[in-house]
């Protein structure tokens, strides 16, 4: 089965949804399965795992709701306060046959990034999720990623999945050792064996307010060949990010640009782990 690892789903609110701002009108309207459906099947995947993309528990409650209805939506990657101490009774309300296949908190808004993943009650929840097999998905920006070494290598009984290659400054790449520098931190987080990398994110990333620019394509690829190196084939996975992918480039163009890549880089195994087979394993997906 080929997946597309990493998008979302929302019914549009304003006061949901804060992060989409003026500017973002392509985002801020109904996202559901119906219109994904036939972007997923142009692009010759079969389905998808939903990540939240707000906080609070209604959010993961309207993800496993739009999984039990839609065949297609094979994993959902849910929130939940990880630092409350009755996480494991919280957690148990959702077994029971579901598709909840992990967690996330959007770290990178947090004011102190450092204090927040250093925090006991959190790491303490991270531990528990670990130990009953959920996947933790990292969001994280790149000037961040310092501070996630450290977290990772402590969470060690489970996967980890480093969502858009921790966002590199893409806008930047071209100034000073930005580029180097995200790389060095990138393999740094790649020699964690339990830590996989979503290929995703990228093209919003880039300096996208005027279209993807011929230099914008050329960083991420770089970014890709970093990736590819860092983590090896088998730790990498397709993500779209629709749709806030769309602010900068359409499904398919997303799409085209990681295939493109490889084809050229990657053997029929590699690609069918790129496309699938490694979120199938991580994910503990049937």
């Amino acid at each position: 089965m080929r997946i597309d690892a990493h998008q979302h789903f929302w019914r549009y609110r304003a006061q949901d949804y804060p992060w989409i701002v003026s500017g973002m009108d392509a985002l801020a309207q109904d996202m559901l399965p119906d219109q994904l459906q036939p972007l997923l099947q142009a692009a010759g995947l079969q389905a998808s795992i939903a990540v939240q993309a707000r906080g609070g528990r209604e959010e993961t409650r309207f993800l496993l709701d739009l999984a039990r209805h839609n065949d297609s939506i094979v994993g959902v990657v849910g929130w939940d306060n990880l630092a409350v101490p009755d996480l494991a009774e919280r957690l148990s309300e959702w077994q029971g046959g579901n598709k909840l296949v992990g967690f996330r908190h959007q770290v990178q808004d947090e004011v102190d990034v450092a204090a927040f993943l250093a925090h006991a009650d959190f790491n303490r929840g991270v531990a528990l999720l670990q130990t009953q097999g959920y996947v933790y998905d990292v969001l994280v920006y790149q000037h961040q990623l310092a501070d996630t070494l450290q977290f990772c290598r402590h969470h060690d009984q489970h996967w980890l999945v480093l969502d858009h290659l921790g966002k590199p400054a893409l806008r930047d790449f071209a100034v000073g050792d930005i580029a180097a520098r995200w790389a060095q931190q990138l393999t740094a987080l790649a020699k964690l064996p339990h830590v996989v990398c979503k290929l995703s994110g990228l093209v919003t990333e880039a300096d996208w307010g005027n279209g993807l620019q011929p230099d914008d394509l050329l960083h991420i690829r770089r970014c890709l060949d970093v990736a590819l190196q860092a983590f090896g084939p088998q730790r990498l996975m397709f993500g779209s990010d629709w749709p806030v992918c769309l602010l900068a480039a359409s499904y398919a163009e997303v799409a085209q640009v990681v295939a493109d890549w490889a084809k050229v880089n990657l053997h029929v195994g590699e690609q069918e782990a790129l496309w699938g087979g490694t979120a199938a394993r991580c994910y503990g997906l049937a």
